[in-house]
């Protein structure tokens, strides 16, 4: 018998309809899961029930692909120190990115078995002063959170809301190829699906970071791409119950929600710590290892764009 959390009678459905999942192979798919991870020796992964059921969800228990993704999570994770090492929520500096409220998962979903609402807000933080490095590290704490915790967020996935407002040449400039390339990968290897992409309130800097990001998105997030020039635009896609207050919603103060999870972070240090073992070690893979080098071509050092 797996040790899983129950799923609401929705999201059940939904795992069952979109997902191929039966519940009663389930033990099985994760007994095979569990023994191909055994006979890798550079990996060092958890191994408990409801974390290996999230990516078999996630690859739509396809087990070749699950083993794939399982893999590339670590890979990205060891080969990106950058951001995920040093990853403790009491610390001062990281308390300080989490009251930017850049990467915020909001209360509700879109409907009981709807995605998980995924509000970003790149020009919530004075980027000549504060490092996209922190950002992002915050960024994906969250999302491990999610991937962990949040059923809606693996069954129905994510909905990303992209606020543009106050978005400057300064955050831009932090951006290069190589660094999209690793935030890009950081996407691809964690089990959760982007169900959309809808992009607030234009900004003069829209053109510019459209441009940086569209080369390295799938073809089937490109056309899952929305561009609404005004809260009453995205009203008409996104009902207002589901958004916060300052967006026209009734869903709850941005500063409530924002505080609401650097408590929640904060609450989740051992988890964060117990996150720091499971890495993997490319000495011991067979074949050629895997680092920063061989995926992104670079050595860990960022060169920055500069824009007219």
């Amino acid at each position: 018998m797996a040790n899983l959390r129950p799923l609401v009678p929705e999201l059940a459905e939904k795992a069952r309809n979109e997902l191929n999942e039966v519940s009663n192979r389930i033990p099985e798919d994760l007994a095979t899961l569990k023994a191909w991870l055994l006979k890798q020796p550079h990996l060092n992964p958890r191994m408990d029930d409801q974390f290996l059921v999230n990516f078999l969800r996630g690859c739509k228990y396809s087990l070749e692909k699950t083993k794939e993704k399982l893999d590339n999570y670590y890979t990205v994770k060891t080969a990106i120190p950058e951001f995920f090492e040093n990853r403790d929520p009491a610390n001062e500096v990281l308390q300080g990115y989490m009251s930017f409220g850049v990467n915020l998962p909001l209360p509700h979903t879109f409907e009981v078995d709807g995605p998980r609402f995924m509000l970003v807000r790149m020009g919530a933080y004075d980027a000549s002063k504060y490092s996209i490095v922190h950002v992002m590290k915050v960024c994906y704490m969250i999302t491990d959170l999610l991937l962990v915790d949040d059923d809606s967020s693996i069954i129905a996935g994510h909905m990303v809301l992209v606020d543009l407002r106050g978005l400057t040449f300064a955050c831009l400039s932090q951006f290069n190829p190589t660094f999209i390339k690793k935030m890009t990968s950081v996407i691809e290897a964690f089990p959760i699906r982007t169900k959309g992409i809808h992009f607030i309130n234009p900004s003069s800097g829209f053109d510019a970071l459209f441009k940086l990001f569209h080369g390295f998105l799938s073809k089937k997030i490109q056309e899952r791409i929305q561009v609404h020039e005004s809260f009453e635009a995205l009203h008409k896609v996104v009902p207002k119950k589901y958004l916060p207050e300052e967006y026209g919603g009734s869903g709850g103060r941005l500063n409530d929600i924002i505080e609401d999870w650097r408590k929640t972070l904060v609450a989740n240090g051992s988890f964060f710590a117990d996150d720091a073992k499971y890495r993997n070690d490319e000495r011991k893979r067979p074949g050629k290892p895997k680092n920063a080098s061989t995926l992104f071509g670079v050595d860990g050092s960022f060169r920055t764009l500069d824009f007219d």
